[in-house]
């Protein structure tokens, strides 16, 4: 019998790898159109979603889109024949097709839209360009001796323990706990109106709060106790896996000809806007897909020899001040490979789940 996938399954990965709660407040993130509790045929994932895709999808027998631009941005007054968005909705509800997007808050994740880019260029020691936006969080918990191996690692399989480049981080310091049991209480250890004392560990780990409800879930599952002792504590932290962009090395400096000569193979572009070369070799290379205009200055604070962006704006070219050189891709070529990364992550954490990549080329900018 074929496994039953669900559109709430599709929902549950993004919300591990890049959760709604990152997004900006201008975007619209989510399930669009549609049923959670819809059984999902087939998926095809978009960069956009166009009356094009729609037909697409039918032709295909999709009936969920995965997108990484929202249909809708802003509210919707009507929802008719007279607009592009009003047909296409018209059209994927006719065909009980439901819509999702992951958007911004694909684009700030360390494995997101722009570490995707720097994988393709071969970048190596690659950190985010712009950190920031996303609390941090101390978990403290106390565990019998016993269970504390157990309860950790429940917690750094859902999602805490992350520094930097290390993971299952945890500082651990021994002691004991006393506790008596009421009259309705149902002891791990020791008898009911009796003192206790019993050998414990203190666990303290970090993570993301977006992650709270499933780390202290995991935490409160592992752990033996009928009533928990825990402490959440806000850090001031700075967490360097979530933000804008990304920043990393060459293996080798490659003259700026050659290097954009090889952005122009891996990105499969017909032109690259870009300011005067700045006379040095390429060696660190800023990219953020999308519009990444905002994050020039965090660019020329990295000390990176080239930023790979999409939509600088004329006077914007100026502001480079010779001090590195700017490369305008296009919007849609910065992020093209975004169709890519959803399929990999769907397909490794949901199994024998059939997934399409759309074959509409959805850039709304031509070049004659």
């Amino acid at each position: 019998m074929e496994p039953v996938h669900r559109v709430a399954d599709v929902m549950r990965v993004f919300d591990e790898f890049a959760p709604a709660s990152l997004s900006e407040s201008f975007d619209n993130v989510g399930l669009l159109v549609g049923d959670a509790n819809m059984v999902v045929r087939r998926c095809l994932i978009t960069i956009d979603v166009t009356e094009d895709v729609v037909d697409e999808a039918v032709e295909l027998g999709c009936n969920l889109i995965v997108a990484h631009h929202p249909v809708m941005f802003e509210g919707v007054k009507r929802i008719n024949q007279l607009s592009d968005t009003g047909r296409l909705i018209i059209k994927a509800v006719k065909n009980d097709i439901a819509i999702f997007a992951a958007h911004t808050n694909a684009d700030r994740v360390y494995n997101g839209v722009s570490g995707r880019m720097a994988q393709k260029l071969g970048l190596t020691g690659c950190r985010i360009l712009s950190p920031g936006g996303a609390g941090l969080l101390k978990l403290i918990v106390f565990v019998p001796s016993a269970h504390a191996e157990e309860v950790r690692d429940a917690m750094f399989n859902a999602g805490a323990g992350n520094i930097g480049n290390y993971d299952s981080c945890s500082f651990n310091t021994d002691g004991y706990g006393t506790f008596r049991a009421g009259s309705e209480a149902n002891p791990y250890a020791g008898s009911v109106g009796e003192l206790h004392r019993e050998p414990e560990i203190r666990v303290e780990v970090v993570l993301p709060a977006f992650q709270k409800k499933s780390v202290v879930a995991a935490m409160l599952g592992a752990h033996p106790y009928e009533e928990v002792a825990y402490d959440i504590i806000a850090l001031h932290n700075e967490w360097d896996r979530v933000g804008y962009g990304m920043v990393g090395e060459l293996e080798h400096t490659m003259e700026p000809e050659e290097f954009l000569a090889l952005v122009k193979k891996e990105f499969n572009v017909q032109y690259i806007r870009h300011t005067p070369f700045v006379g040095r070799p390429i060696k660190r290379v800023a990219l953020a897909g999308g519009s990444g205009s905002f994050l020039l200055g965090k660019t020329i604070g990295a000390g990176a020899d080239i930023f790979i962006t999409g939509d600088f704006k004329y006077h914007q070219f100026f502001e480079a001040e010779r001090r590195l050189i700017i490369a305008d891709i296009g919007h849609y070529e910065s992020e093209q490979f975004t169709k890519e990364l959803f399929f990999e992550l769907l397909t490794k954490k949901i199994s024998n789940f059939a997934l399409c990549l759309s074959k509409v080329n959805t850039n709304p900018i031509k070049y004659f």
